[in-house]
Formats: C-alpha cells, structure tokens, sequence
C-alpha cells in the first residue's frame, strides 16, 4: 500500500525542528509550529501540516520533544532523546534532505530581486538628482516645498539603492549552523570614533530590507 501524500518522515520533522532552533532569533529554547512548517516548505494550513502537528504530540509522549508556552505559544524543543535519536539517522544516512531554509531563501531572493531592479534604481536616482541640479541652476526662486519634496525623494531612492547595494554585493551566503542575523556591524567599524559607529549601525537598520523598494518593483511590472 502507498504512503499517503500528506505523510512527512519522522526524522525529516526532527530534523527541521532541530534546524529551527539553530536558526531562531532569539534565546527561547523551542520553536512554534510555524517555524517548523516553514523549514519543511508546508503550507501551514494544510494535510501534511496537519500530519505534522500530530507527530508532535507522539513526539512529546515518546519523550524525543518536549513543548512549553512562550508569550501564549505553544513551542517545541528536542530532548537529549531526541537529539540522540537525531543524530543516529544521520549516522546511517537515512534521513531525507531538508528543503532550502527560511533564511536561505530569503538571502537567495534578495540578490535576485537586487540584481533585476539595480539598474532602474540607479537610473530614477540619476534622474532624481538631474532635477535636483536643474533647479539649482535655475533662474527663478524655487519654492520651499519643491526642496523639501526632492529631499524625502533622494533619501528615499538613496536607501532603496543601498538595500539593493547591500544584499547584492555585501550580504554574505548564511552559514546554515547558525542563524543569520545582520549585526550591522562591518570590520571596517573599528577605526570609526564611537559616535560615528553608532550612526552607521543605526543607518543599517533596514538594509536588508528588501520591501524598501519592492513597491516600485511592483508598479513597474504593471
């Protein structure tokens, strides 16, 4: 008899749990049910994450995971008999490969869409600051809100080609060992005054942030 489609191995939802927690964001020891079903690449709602959730819980009576709640959810984390039961499938090569993870994906799709929109941010903040020397040279005086107007235009366009800058040419592949979280911090920083350190940090807030243009991304597809 076939296995149903829904079915994911046992091992393949250690394994992803386990992964989770090495990428986690934060001290929590466990991982909610979203988190799991994202390294598995599920729909969360859905057969095979249905299927998930109920080995969780054979999980947690066989004593291979134990849950807890963190801020009203529920989250999972490997015992030692889990991590051991872990470790033994990976001895004998049985386990399944795990789909690409979250953080992966999410470096991966912004090079891609930092490569496909470089050239037309560079080409509107071009044309951005024509306009701002045109009305520089110009003869006539310039209303102040057309100043203060280009001056929200050029810092924006100016931060969308820095995210673009940034993911495409300085963002480094994640070691999948660990989770990979932008500390914003760059080697270059140790030769900077304090004060000067700070203000860089505090500039690299959103470079990774890809929804910083992905606006515009849309409306030029339309």
């Amino acid at each position: 008899m076939s296995t149903p489609v829904h079915v994911i191995p046992d091992e393949l939802v250690l394994a992803a749990i386990e992964r989770a927690e090495r990428h986690r964001t934060n001290d929590v020891p466990g991982v909610p049910i979203w988190a799991i079903t994202e390294h598995l690449d599920i729909p969360r709602r859905s057969g095979k994450a249905r299927h998930v959730r109920s080995r969780l819980r054979a999980f947690e009576a066989d004593g291979s995971l134990e849950s807890s709640r963190y801020r009203q959810v529920q989250i999972w984390a490997l015992t030692p008999t889990g991590r051991q039961r872990l470790r033994r499938t990976v001895r004998t090569g049985d386990i399944p490969q795990l789909p690409e993870s979250p953080q992966h994906r999410a470096w991966r799709q912004a090079r891609t869409i930092a490569a496909k929109e470089i050239e037309r941010l560079r080409r509107s903040l071009r044309k951005t600051l024509a306009v701002a020397a045109g009305l520089l040279d110009s003869d006539r005086a310039v209303h102040s809100d057309r100043w203060f107007e280009l001056a929200e235009r050029l810092s924006m366009e100016a931060a969308q080609l820095g995210t673009a800058v940034h993911c495409l040419h300085e963002w480094a592949e994640p070691d999948e060992r660990r989770a990979d979280i932008d500390s914003r911090r760059e080697p270059s920083d140790r030769r900077l005054a304090p004060d000067e350190r700070g203000r860089r940090r505090y500039r690299r807030i959103s470079r990774r942030n890809i929804f910083l243009f992905r606006p515009l991304v849309e409306g030029a597809s339309r």
